[in-house]
């Protein structure tokens, strides 16, 4: 990213122009994929199985705390003698852990045993114990000698070891001497493993889950004490390579941000189980993260929809939020997170203002540049559909995909393609490689002008949005235009479409002149939106809740073609009364 004109303004904020690239459609090269590949195969050799033996640990040194709750739907589920994640759910005496679950995000969340959060927060000891117990035993059967994917995964390692440790009363409480020794020398033997493997993982989540089970077993593992320093830079490496200066994750998505801060604060909570201070960049990395993940939340607490995660809840948040023990405010301007943040009055706005990430680093990745959410207070009046990777099991894929594409957020398409590609394998491809932002502060109000490039190589357009939200919030005004770009493009005009998809239980109610309509929010609360340069329509929309589920909604979309000169259509949102 470069930038210039950086003007501090209010509340820390850079004003003026900068330009961010990120270059979404780098995927790994070929010679990065054959030597992944290369990497697995040596699991199977004998040399690997050498390297997985050493001294067969005894105890734990000490066992840290969890500062997160689970959760209870989940433990009650457990406790009933049911998994369920998003909607999978399998009895737990038919639950076939040899078997390769095709729902990736049931399988780690199984294979992860973050499951032992979920029990340990419904169950009392004599009640969570078997089911524990019950589960690890027949995980050991099925993985502990053999070295295979999913299961000895480097991140899938790190994430167990993490949950091992925090939630060994409830897996070593067993008088079996053997089985003991055999979930202790499997915990040995998984760091091992990852300590050869973590830091080929893909920056970001991947690689930060990995090291922090590498370093949570130096630490509570008798003898590992000698390679702390060792596993302690290597982590140091990883979040300088995951996380932004202003505290974004590289995948630029809030969920794998909320994922990063709950994996550091219980690696920090492993430091305190041992009375040792924690190297100071977890502590630094943590108060750069939260208040950029408070950033992107609305005015309901919860999170706003990027890059295929749902809202989650406000009560989550603020439970997660609670344990790290940062308390500070919402960051207005990620600028290389690229989020930025309007808020005045009971208003907030949150616009995505970078191109996608890098498509080595996000699976799932969203073609929402330039889309905004809304929210009045507890209501959200403006979202994006989201969910593409946080939704309900039993949604079909089809519809998955559909959530990532650009008309599932609220920005502008042109000729009903995305601003950014999305190839059949589920990979970003060519699209928006620049954005350009400038945005300025002033008493009255607070501005903010963007455009990308990512329709200039198809359609010959840059789009560029302007937003300007009032002092008092009570009214937001938009400009979305087409400007010809360098590319030269086909002669006649170029469909568009702006689509402001509409928060669970909003009613719509348009206007006579078929240039407005009349947004009433739960509690009576009315917004008037009318628009200027194109044609309005109220159509059928939906919304991937916090629990995954899909709502009915609706959409306001404003349509019209663009000659080859380019168009521009002006709209504005303000509250009534």
């Amino acid at each position: 990213m470069s930038k210039d004109g950086d003007d501090a303004g209010p509340d820390g904020i850079d004003e003026g122009k900068r330009l961010v690239r990120l270059g979404g459609d780098k995927g790994l090269s070929l010679a990065e994929r054959i030597t992944e590949r290369f990497h697995r195969l040596t699991w199977r050799t004998p040399i690997h199985g050498l390297r997985l033996k050493g001294r067969h640990p005894l105890k734990l040194i000490a066992v840290p705390d969890d500062p997160f709750t689970g959760d209870v739907a989940r433990g009650r589920s457990l406790l009933e003698g049911t998994i369920n994640f998003r909607g999978e759910q399998r009895s737990l005496a038919a639950l076939d852990l040899a078997k390769r679950e095709p729902n990736r995000a049931f399988s780690d969340y199984v294979q992860g045993f973050s499951w032992l959060r979920d029990l340990s927060s419904v169950a009392t000891r004599p009640q969570a114990v078997p089911i524990a117990e019950g589960l690890m035993r027949r995980w050991l059967d099925a993985h502990a000698e053999t070295v295979s994917e999913p299961a000895w995964r480097a991140d899938l390692w790190g994430r167990r070891i993490l949950f091992w440790t925090a939630h060994a009363p409830l897996i070593l409480s067993s008088g079996d001497l053997v089985y003991r020794s055999r979930v202790l020398n499997t915990l040995a033997r998984g760091a091992r493993h990852i300590d050869r493997s973590a830091e080929k993982m893909a920056p970001g989540v991947p690689r930060i889950a990995a090291l922090c089970g590498v370093v949570c077993a130096g630490l509570l593992i008798p003898g590992g004490d000698a390679r702390r320093g060792h596993t302690e830079a290597n982590l140091v490496k990883a979040i300088h390579a995951s996380v932004f200066e202003d505290g974004g994750s590289v995948a630029r998505a809030p969920a794998a941000q909320l994922d990063i801060i709950m994996l550091l604060t219980m690696l920090r909570e492993t430091y305190a189980a041992r009375r040792l201070e924690a190297p100071a960049i977890i502590t630094e990395t943590l108060a750069r993260m939260v208040p950029a993940l408070l950033g992107v939340t609305l005015g309901d607490g919860a999170l706003s929809s990027w890059q295929g995660g749902g809202p989650l809840t406000a009560e989550g948040i603020a439970q997660i939020v609670a344990g790290t023990g940062i308390r500070t405010r919402p960051l207005r301007q990620a600028r290389d997170w690229g989020y930025q943040r309007l808020a005045a009055g009971q208003t907030v706005v949150i616009i995505d203002a970078a191109p996608p990430p890098v498509a080595r680093l996000v699976e799932g990745g969203c073609a929402s540049t330039l889309a905004f959410e809304m929210s009045d207070g507890a209501h959200r009046v403006v979202v994006n559909c989201g969910g593409a990777r946080a939704a309900l099991a039993q949604i079909p894929s089809a519809l998955a995909d559909g959530l990532r594409t650009t008309a599932a957020h609220s920005t502008l398409i042109v000729g009903d393609s995305n601003s950014t590609a999305i190839h059949a394998d589920g990979t970003l491809g060519r699209g928006v490689a620049e954005v350009e932002l400038t945005r300025q502060e002033s008493d009255a109000s607070s501005r903010l002008e963007a455009s990308h490039d990512g329709y200039v190589r198809r359609h010959g357009f840059l789009h560029r949005r302007q937003l300007v939200l009032g002092s008092d919030g009570r009214e937001l005004r938009g400009e979305d235009s087409l400007l010809p770009g360098a590319k030269r493009r086909k002669p006649g005009a170029t469909a568009f479409a702006i689509r402001f998809h509409l928060g669970a239980g909003v009613r719509v109610t348009p206007t006579a002149d078929g240039q407005a309509a009349l947004l009433r929010l739960p509690g009576n609360v009315l917004w008037q939106f009318r628009c200027r340069g194109g044609a309005l329509a109220i159509e059928e929309s939906l919304w991937i809740d916090g629990e995954g589920r899909p709502q009915s909604t609706q959409q306001l979309v404003v349509s019209g073609e663009s000659p080859a000169g380019g168009a521009s259509v002006s709209w504005a949102l303000k509250r009534a009364g």
